[in-house]
């Protein structure tokens, strides 16, 4: 068994994944990059394998930086299985043609070809089959995969591959172990107001782990609630507008689920609160349709008969033109909006509009990858481009880290320690970060935990 890593590597987005066994091609995600330009140019290069010779594609969730090429692997071959949680399928279903749309606006303002088309996306979908956790899946040749709740959004999964490696004992007969890696892929921040805490794996051979927040520890969860609620008081208090750039999937409905609690016990004044997201709106509904994956709190709350994503004040926005009326609301507000890193969708309108009112402020509760315009406005500059208009920023700037879904340093070594607890733990491959967090990481993982552990570079291979 041989892996090869074509994306995530010193990077946190494009998660590519390569195992092959000479019989067996086995990709694990097939995401966008996202954030710099340079990142963009890298989603039109071709494949640096050959996609019709893969066999299985393994989605870890559907966020794009995990699933946005996938169409794209369609087009040039690609005609293996794709499997995922039965969650993550159904929200690819309704995310992926929110990226084409945005794929073809930006080729078009470019004057090239989208990197793939609706046909494209329509024939990948036809491909993927949805698995419960828990599920032992044949693959052939002796490998088998098992899907574990990673904690991270609806459906996300900690992907275990099993295969038979044959060696020579001391006698020079020849012996066979099973042996297995685990791709975490996004790894949830526990407690959350929605999901269960991620699976804790303790007979791992080997292991590629994420590092968004490798190198920084989230402030306790139990503030992060105390913080929303402040910010949202300030602010309405200066009459201004709050703007969440918020990703549609999973963050929407965690905030929602914490303002209808904020709304109902009048912790906050009752005033207009908008999701103005098409994409989150049909997300939630997949959200209701899978309750069944929410955790304790969660399913006492719903049992209660109260409606977790609905509240007095909420408004869902479709069309452009509600999406508009937005403005003409006088007086203090709340909008929610997409990007979650303001890289495009309708939260830009509103920063253009709210970003230079000082009465206002604009909450980030997701992480900022280099080179966003999120994180520009995070990092404190002053004036910034939004349509080509420059636009002044002088709202208030604040920050929930505790929002975050992916799992902190503490998080991440604690569930390294657990997948090295049967003591067979090899190397630790570390991935999806930026190469400062992902290093930091990896000295901890070395020091602390006395487990081998690596930061590959993109495109490189190691036997296992």
């Amino acid at each position: 068994m041989r892996i090869t890593f074509y994306g995530g590597a010193k990077t946190v987005t494009g998660a590519n994944y390569l195992l092959d066994t000479g019989e067996i091609k086995i990709l694990v995600d097939c995401g966008l990059n996202q954030g710099s330009r340079y990142s963009e140019e890298m989603n039109y290069e071709k494949f640096a394998y050959n996609p019709a010779e893969i066999d299985f594609v393994f989605l870890t969730h559907s966020h794009t930086d995990h699933v946005g090429r996938l169409p794209k692997l369609f087009k040039e071959g690609f005609r293996g299985r794709v499997i995922a949680s039965k969650p993550t399928i159904d929200l690819a279903k309704k995310a992926l043609p929110d990226n084409l749309n945005i794929i073809t606006e930006e080729a078009k303002r470019e004057g090239r070809e989208p990197i793939f088309e609706l046909k494209d996306l329509d024939g990948v979908m036809e491909l993927a089959e949805g698995f419960n956790y828990e599920v032992l899946i044949g693959l052939g040749d002796g490998i088998k995969a098992v899907l574990h709740d990673a904690g991270h959004i609806l459906g996300s999964t900690i992907v275990e591959i099993q295969w038979q490696n044959k060696s020579q004992n001391t006698n020079n007969k020849s012996q066979t172990k099973t042996e297995k890696i685990y791709f975490t892929g996004d790894l949830g921040n526990p407690p959350t107001p929605l999901l269960q805490p991620p699976y804790f794996p303790k007979d791992a051979d080997y292991a590629v782990v994420e590092s968004a927040y490798g190198s920084r520890i989230h402030e306790d969860r139990a503030a992060r609630k105390m913080i929303l609620e402040t910010v949202i008081r300030e602010t309405l208090a200066k009459g201004g507008t709050l703007m969440i750039p918020s990703f549609a999937m999973e963050r929407t409905q965690e905030l929602l689920y914490e303002l209808n609690q904020l709304v109902n016990h009048n912790q906050i004044p009752r005033v207009p609160i908008y999701v103005d997201s098409p994409l989150a709106t049909n997300l939630t509904e997949v959200y209701k349709k899978y309750s069944d994956y929410f955790n304790k709190t969660a399913h006492h709350v719903i049992e209660s008969g109260d409606d977790i994503f609905n509240f007095p004040g909420l408004t869902f926005t479709r069309t452009s033109d509600e999406s508009k009326a937005i403005n003409n609301v006088r007086g203090p507000k709340v909008i929610i909006a997409g990007s979650g890193m303001s890289m495009g969708g309708r939260i830009l309108h509103h920063e253009m509009r709210y970003l230079s009112d000082p009465n206002s402020a604009i909450l980030f509760v997701g992480y900022q990858v280099q080179g966003s315009l999120g994180r520009r406005i995070l990092d404190g500059e002053k004036e910034v481009r939004i349509f080509g208009e420059k636009i002044a920023v002088n709202c208030q700037i604040r920050a929930i880290g505790g929002y975050s879904a992916h799992a902190d340093q503490a998080m991440l070594l604690k569930w390294i320690e657990s997948a090295g607890s049967g003591g067979n733990l090899k190397k630790v491959f570390v991935v999806q970060g930026e190469e400062d967090s992902s290093t930091i990481l990896a000295e901890k993982t070395k020091t602390d935990l006395k487990i081998d552990a690596v930061v590959p570079s993109q495109g490189e291979s190691f036997e296992l």
